[in-house]
């Protein structure tokens, strides 16, 4: 039996976010070279977000240039740059015929000025969209984010807009890339690490983390269904007790 035709659709998490690693380890694998494994990548990004949007997944996130890749060889990362100009390009009419909203979060002004015109296009041109929002994590850093709440924060105190008693989770949040975005309920990451990578720090305090082995370009739908199941095989209890959990649930 498929792991699709075990999945409750009543218990869907709204929000599943994806770091979507080992694109360079698959191309290793098979004696590629890394850009093509990150083409290979692409290809697994359109066949996830179709899957998800299927399901009726309200919000998927890519964690797709972090802060830290700008480190990487340039070639690399003019590679990378490259290839989202590219995949902009040739994906906003799929998108729209999909109902699909593209939103991004990060420090997207430090792209190329030319991915950064692009990305911006993409936004526009499907912000209408209302069936799923795919979020794209684009020189993102969860260190970088927090502290550029706290610095908006305090030009806020300094401006005499906040007291700083007045400051709270709510207004926190309301600093941060993903303002008005639900936290995400599910964190996936593939190619067995296990670690966060600096990903949505603030934001995954509660979420269900999910590590498989599986290197991105090799990820299916199949394997992002059984993630769903194993989410909703487990108890969320957000600091409770499970008898508290169940009491609430009769």
């Amino acid at each position: 039996m498929s792991f699709r035709d075990q999945i409750d659709l009543d218990k869907l998490p709204q929000h599943v976010a994806i770091i979507m690693d080992g694109n360079g380890r698959w191309a290793k694998k098979n004696g590629k070279f890394r850009s093509l494994g990150h083409k290979h990548g692409v290809k697994t990004v359109r066949a996830i977000v179709e899957v998800a949007a299927e399901l009726g997944i309200k919000y998927l996130t890519l964690y797709a240039f972090s802060t830290e890749n700008w480190n990487r060889p340039k070639i690399e990362v003019n590679s990378l740059m490259k290839l989202l100009v590219e995949s902009l390009n040739s994906e906003i009419k799929t998108l729209n015929k999909n109902k699909i909203r593209l939103l991004a979060i990060g420090d997207v002004k430090s792209l190329n000025k030319s991915v950064y015109e692009y990305l911006q296009k993409a936004i526009d041109q499907t912000a209408s969209n209302d069936r799923m929002s795919l979020v794209l994590a684009l020189s993102y850093g969860s260190q970088w984010e927090i502290i550029e709440a706290c610095r908006a924060l305090a030009e806020k105190v300094k401006e005499n807009k906040i007291l700083p008693e007045e400051i709270n989770k709510e207004t926190f949040v309301s600093c941060l890339s993903t303002a008005g975005i639900p936290d995400p309920e599910l964190l996936i990451r593939t190619s067995g690490e296990y670690r966060i990578s600096n990903f949505l720090l603030w934001q995954i305090a509660y979420s269900e983390l999910y590590f498989t082995p599986v290197l991105w370009p090799d990820f299916t739908g199949e394997n992002f269904y059984e993630a769903i199941c194993e989410y909703q095989g487990r108890e969320r209890r957000f600091g409770q007790l499970s008898e508290q959990i169940n009491k609430k649930k009769k």
